[in-house]
């Protein structure tokens, strides 16, 4: 296919046709409005910012301001002209090379809405239908029961348990281990189950995404990496950016990545992928700010294309996810926010439009404790000044203080009935901390948590013999903890081997001094937290529920998480 990148998108509709509709985008207004030449820049570009917000911006980022530790590339434009590209950190620690504008990152699952916008785009030419069933094209996929749509594969409602997680649990090594697409194809074909019924849930799933990979390379003949160059990159003039589907390939300009060393300094962290759709994209700040710009200035023929990517899905029961074609749509401070974040090994990425004042930021890091997210968001604080509402304080009563009985009421082990995740409750001195976060109480009944998401409101709700632990965290599901009844003070009657045919894994539950720890010449011995009758947690996490058989002995067990339920194990004879 030939592509006129220079042509007026009239010309490029009737050369072209309207069905591939992004390379439109490469249109002359368009490169006049943010041209890769523009793009290209030194260590500060010609901007429109004044003085004060430059110093704003810099404040943001003074920390990692630095010549002897990674940091990160930010990128803004406005009004699709680009007012500020600036790199502050280490691109390599070990040549003393410095991050600059133009430095490429692994951007991990800010990949995600690449490859989203080549299936929209096959489904415009009528290769596919997002409502397809996915086994029209990726028949080795198991029969579930009730069909995954391509829809649902890219707004992380399919029910597909993670990739990342299953091979963590098959013994993959991250990220050192070499992960390729076969692999992941191979454990992902052998899940005999679903985490609930395809639409039920939004639940975030990296395998949707591979699997939406290799429906590009099957309808249309090209590899993701092959397509998204000729439809996207290359017509944008995204020369920085690429598909990394060979994790041997030498990138001119690419930065190294690193995670913290426990007692000070650095560890090069760097993902060994050969598997791309979910993650692999490499890229620049400038290109990044390229492809957002195509969202505000996109041509007649392509705004429902564009519009549908920044619509939420939603459930069965009508619900909005919030997530698009590959993009959050989450409001920030009370006004729209389109973007994704990525996180893989050591490199962090952020990007964010904000579609009503005409701003971009585009964050990339290479030091895995950068928080992209909170960077991203304080240099657009600065660019939009008092044109951003200020942010919501809540008005608060005064805490309540609890009795003692009333707080040790509290105290307990909690499993989530559907996801299995475990609270765990505890009175220190004055005050009650749930898996180490302190509670604020109203009552004696009802609390506030803060975590990650923001707060969450925790009711406690005794009914006869069973206590129930009820949160409602912003924008999710409620979540329903039951508490659980105490531990055998046994661990011997879980002793044994137990295998997994759909992770073709074994693992060795042994007794170490009177506790459970589970053995794996890859995973290493770790040690099993008792979290109720039959029930253990692993790590950050982790649930290992075990079934019994009908003489009450141990005949195996499932492993759980946030994006993983009921792997099942099978204990040997």
């Amino acid at each position: 296919m030939h592509v006129l990148v220079m042509s007026s998108t009239a010309h490029l509709l009737r050369r072209l046709g309207a069905a591939p509709l992004l390379l439109t985008l490469t249109a002359s207004a368009l490169h006049a409005q943010l041209s890769p030449a523009r793009m290209r820049t030194t260590q500060q570009s010609t901007t429109s910012l004044s003085v004060a917000q430059r110093a704003g911006v810099d404040s943001v980022f003074q920390h990692l301001d630095r010549t002897d530790a990674p940091g990160c590339a930010v990128g803004i434009a406005e009004q699709g002209r680009l007012v500020y590209t600036r790199g502050y950190g280490m691109a390599d620690l070990q040549h003393r090379l410095a991050i600059g504008p133009q430095s490429v990152f692994h951007v991990a699952s800010v990949s995600k809405q690449f490859t989203a916008l080549a299936v929209a785009l096959l489904a415009e030419e009528g290769k596919l239908s997002l409502d397809d069933d996915v086994r029209k094209y990726i028949p080795e996929l198991p029969l579930y029961g009730s069909p995954i749509t391509v829809r649902q594969l890219m707004h992380h409602t399919s029910g597909l348990r993670d990739q990342w997680n299953l091979l963590r649990y098959a013994g993959w090594r991250f990220p050192t281990d070499l992960i390729t697409e076969r692999d992941v194809m191979q454990i992902v074909t052998r899940q005999q189950a679903l985490n609930f019924r395809p639409g039920d849930e939004y639940v975030y799933s990296n395998t949707g995404f591979t699997l939406l990979a290799v429906i590009v390379q099957r309808t249309s003949g090209q590899s993701l990496a092959q397509y998204a160059q000729a439809r996207f990159f290359g017509p944008l003039g995204m020369h920085d950016t690429h598909f990394h589907d060979d994790y041997s390939m030498i990138v001119p300009g690419r930065t190294a990545a690193y995670e913290p060393r426990s007692g000070g300094g650095w560890k090069i962290s760097i993902p060994t992928f050969d598997t791309y759709g979910a993650t692999s994209l490499f890229s620049t700040t400038s290109d990044l700010l390229l492809w957002m710009a195509t969202f505000d200035t996109a041509p007649e023929g392509a705004v429902e294309l564009l519009r549908a990517a920044q619509t939420s899905g939603v459930l069965n029961d009508g619900t909005p996810t919030n997530y698009g074609y590959g993009l959050t749509l989450t409001p920030w401070r009370g006004i729209r926010a389109i973007g994704h974040g990525g996180s893989d090994a050591g490199y962090r990425a952020y990007v964010e439009r904000y579609p009503d004042f005409g701003v971009a930021v585009a964050v990339l890091c290479n030091a895995a404790n950068a928080g992209p997210n909170n960077l991203a968001r304080g240099a657009a604080a600065v660019v939009l000044g008092d044109r951003l509402p200020r942010p919501m304080v809540e008005a608060r009563a005064p805490e309540h203080l609890p009795s003692s009985a009333a707080r040790e009421a509290w105290v307990g082990t909690y499993r989530d009935t559907v996801a299995q995740s475990i609270i765990r409750v505890r009175s220190v001195g004055d005050s009650v901390l749930a898996n180490g976060g302190r509670l604020q109480f109203g009552s004696d009944t009802n609390a506030t948590i803060s975590g990650p998401e923001g707060s969450s409101w925790m009711s406690l709700q005794p009914s006869g013999a069973t206590t129930t632990l009820r949160m409602h965290p912003r924008g999710l599901r409620q979540r329903v903890f039951v508490r659980q009844a105490a531990p055998l003070p046994s661990v011997t009657s879980y002793v044994g081997s137990f295998f997994s045919a759909e992770l073709d894994v074994r693992y060795q539950l042994v007794e170490r001094e009177g506790r459970l720890v589970m053995s794996h010449p890859k995973l290493g011995e770790n040690a099993l937290e008792p979290a109720g009758r039959d029930a253990f947690s692993w790590g950050n996490g982790t649930t290992l529920l075990f079934q019994r058989d009908r003489r009450g002995r141990v005949a195996g067990f499932t492993v759980n998480d946030a994006r993983v339920r009921g792997v099942s194990f099978v204990r040997s004879p």
